[in-house]
């Protein structure tokens, strides 16, 4: 943001910065700061790659799209492209995705963009219902290498995916329980996943609790509300507190890089950080 004055850049700064902190709790406010960023420094790409991830993140995939190819435009970077292949995947336009991931552009990017873009096809092909080819396109030497790097997560949990597309769940389980390893900042749900293939499902006690009062009210109601005390025999014991080994794992969750992020309805009204009148919706 060099191009802009020292007032300007700061207040700028500022709006970026509450976008990416207010996007998980209000979208909306956060695509308000945002904007009105991208209003005050238009020609910034840093700027409008800002406002095209707030777009992604709330599954407004054309207008990510128009707001990554102008920050692609303005910063001659590459960098970009796994984002653009995987909105075109959120419309559902897998061939123009596989076409866009294939292209010229994609042999100049560094090993995290590349890698992005792996997952990203990876995802691709499995929505086409070709697990063996999501398969191959993550076994990439990074995959053998990984251990902690800010990728091997996502990566290890896209491998995971494609291999439980395959009906490997046994192999499946092994590289969700790498990811949980490596994921160091919570980036998936890889533990859910691992407690879904091994049959584990969380049971609420008080939904119990009330369920008992329940059987034991319209019980009581059939007995003409006699007081029974229950045979010995008739006790059963529970596996563990809490836990109920039914051995059936519940639908995999999808972790597609595109997300469907809703808006999330606020109460008050936008009011930016920087704090003079113009910079008011």
């Amino acid at each position: 943001m060099r191009t802009l004055t020292k007032e300007n850049a700061q207040g700028v700064a500022k709006h970026l910065v509450a976008a990416a902190t207010l996007l998980e709790e209000d979208s909306d406010l956060a695509l308000a700061h945002a904007e009105h960023a991208a209003r005050r420094a238009g020609r910034v790409a840093a700027v409008r790659e800002a406002l095209g991830l707030v777009h992604y993140r709330r599954g407004e995939f054309n207008d990510a799209i128009r707001e990554f190819r102008t920050a692609k435009r303005l910063s001659g970077s590459n960098h970009l492209l796994p984002y653009l292949v995987d909105c075109e995947r959120g419309l559902g336009r897998y061939e123009r995705a596989l076409d866009l991931a294939a292209s010229p552009e994609a042999q100049s990017l560094g090993e995290a963009d590349n890698i992005e873009l792996a997952i990203v096809v990876s995802g691709v092909r499995r929505d086409l219902n070709q697990p063996e080819a999501a398969q191959m396109v993550l076994r990439i030497p990074a995959l053998q290498r990984a251990s902690k790097q800010p990728w091997a997560a996502r990566l290890f949990y896209a491998y995971a995916e494609a291999l439980l597309a395959a009906g490997a769940e046994g192999e499946a389980r092994d590289w969700f329980a790498k990811a949980i390893d490596a994921d160091v900042d919570g980036q998936t749900d890889a533990a859910e996943r691992v407690d879904d293939l091994d049959g584990l499902v969380l049971i609420d006690a008080l939904d119990d609790d009330e369920m008992a009062d329940e059987t034991g009210n319209e019980t009581g109601d059939e007995a003409g509300n006699e007081s029974v005390a229950p045979d010995a025999e008739s006790v059963t014991t529970s596996d563990g507190p809490g836990l109920s080994t039914t051995g059936v794992p519940s639908a995999p969750v999808e972790q597609s890089g595109a997300v469907d992020g809703g808006a999330v309805e606020s109460s008050v009204a936008p009011e930016f950080v920087d704090g003079t009148e113009s910079d008011k919706a």
